[in-house]
């Protein structure tokens, strides 16, 4: 199929696993992505995508939400057990509900495919792909959890942490760029089920930033996605 010449400048190289039942869509997406420099697999079939994930992991899902055997959702769901690969999904659903729905099961991104725009899908990608690079080589290095301290650290100096402040960084920077909503960061906050509301989350958020703030100068790293939740993320400035 035809591409119109398109190509990315200087591309990633990446695999990409790709989950959607209508064969014409996911070839136009391999041709698109072989243009840009990725390699590419698709399945069909959503009883398929862990298996295919378990056997070798991709760098990127492109997850349809209609699929047959298991729908985009419950795969979303089951993939975010185990793993924080960078996941973009691709609905025919236009309402806002589906695409907060699918970002607080944990996909990085939501795009829809009315109208459908293989390009825009493939800048998407490397973009996410870009992300998730900056994050993994930046966040190590900077924040140090110690499981058996329960403590963080940033460059050798211990973060003075509350309990609670100490579960979101280790949520949060486990998982560079992944969004995480209000109610999955109130899971992380106490082990006892306690009654408290999702502005507890706010208030700890707040609190841990000021404190990371004298190790990044002007760098917010973790940010506010609006009306979903937060995620973490060090952004490099020049």
């Amino acid at each position: 199929m035809p591409t119109d010449n398109f190509k990315f400048s200087a591309p990633l190289s990446a695999d990409i696993l790709i989950i959607e039942d209508e064969p014409k869509m996911a070839e136009l997406l391999q041709t698109y992505l072989t243009a840009a420099g990725y390699a590419s697999r698709w399945i069909s079939d959503g009883r398929e995508a862990l298996p295919q994930v378990h056997s070798r992991m991709p760098d990127l899902i492109l997850l349809d939400i209609m699929l047959p055997g298991c729908d985009g959702w419950q795969i979303c769901r089951q993939l975010r057990e185990f793993s924080d690969v960078p996941i973009l999904m691709l609905s025919a659903r236009i309402g806002e509900e589906d695409r907060l729905q699918g970002l607080e099961l944990g996909a990085d991104d939501y795009i829809c495919k009315t109208p459908f725009s293989p390009r825009e899908i493939v800048a998407r990608v490397k973009a996410m792909l870009r992300r998730r690079q900056r994050g993994t080589t930046a966040a190590p290095s900077a924040v140090h959890i110690n499981d058996e301290l329960n403590s963080a650290s940033i460059d050798g100096v211990t973060l003075n942490l509350t309990p609670q402040e100490y579960r979101l960084l280790k949520a949060l920077a486990a998982a560079p760029g992944r969004v995480f909503s209000r109610d999955q960061l109130l899971d992380k906050l106490h082990d006892d089920y306690r009654t408290v509301t999702d502005r507890a989350v706010d208030s700890h958020i707040k609190n841990l930033r000021r404190k990371l703030e004298p190790f990044f100068e002007d760098r917010n790293v973790i940010h506010a996605i609006y009306g979903v939740g937060y995620k973490f993320e060090i952004i490099e400035t020049h």
